[in-house]
């Protein structure tokens, strides 16, 4: 195989990858949020305490954690086959891609809210804020550098996961490596798709540190 024949196979899994993890991350980003604000709000003291709710959510978060990707994969596909009408493909991948980064995320958003000082909530709480407003502008405000963090960490692993999807079809980068570089032992396919991968994350990465040192400014 030619290094142009590569290149345009590299070009196609490159883009995949980038739909994948973009879909996966835009739904993660609002799952998560909302599940780690809730976590938060229902914790034992928390703005809405409901301790049963609390360690229901929190023990689902953690069973869906503790599968490994691939199992999580396998076990989703009759799910993914009514939502998106097949088991195949990089559309099919996303939705095993943002059940399992959900719980991953709504733990960092959870971390991270629990990081606002207290007397912040307070001094919010006298002056009359509502319970929306604290957590709007004060909760998520406080917490926007961690949060952004913890997305950038997300948006990593779904790149991992991604590639791992393409071990049952899933299209992409990982389903490039296992075809061409595995199956067919084709080295040259397998050291670009590395190395596309870790451009990839490096990229990811410096956009969001970027993103938090701003937000860490203001």
């Amino acid at each position: 195989m030619t290094w142009s024949e590569v290149f345009d196979l590299l070009w196609v899994g490159l883009q995949e990858t980038a739909w994948m993890v973009f879909v996966s991350t835009v739904l993660t980003a609002i799952g998560g949020l909302l599940l780690g604000v809730l976590l938060v709000l229902t914790a034992p003291g928390g703005l809405l305490s409901a301790p049963p709710l609390y360690s229901v959510l929190g023990l689902i978060v953690n069973i869906t954690r503790s599968l490994p990707f691939i199992i999580l994969l396998v076990a989703v596909i009759p799910f993914t086959r009514a939502v998106v009408g097949t088991t195949i493909g990089t559309d099919a991948a996303i939705v095993p891609l943002t059940i399992g980064a959900i719980p991953f995320f709504a733990r960092i958003v959870e971390a991270a809210l629990r990081e606002v000082p207290s007397d912040v909530i307070a001094a919010a709480t006298a002056m009359g804020a509502t319970r929306t407003q604290i957590v709007g502008k004060v909760l998520l405000r406080e917490a926007r550098p961690g949060l952004v963090a913890g997305l950038t960490i997300t948006v990593i692993a779904l790149v991992g996961y991604s590639a791992m999807a393409g071990v049952v079809g899933g299209g992409g980068l990982g389903d490039l490596a296992i075809r061409y570089g595995y199956q067919r032992f084709e080295t040259e396919v397998m050291v670009a798709t590395v190395a596309a991968l870790v451009v990839f994350v490096q990229l990811v990465q410096m956009a969001g540190d970027l993103i938090v040192r701003r937000l860490s400014h203001k």
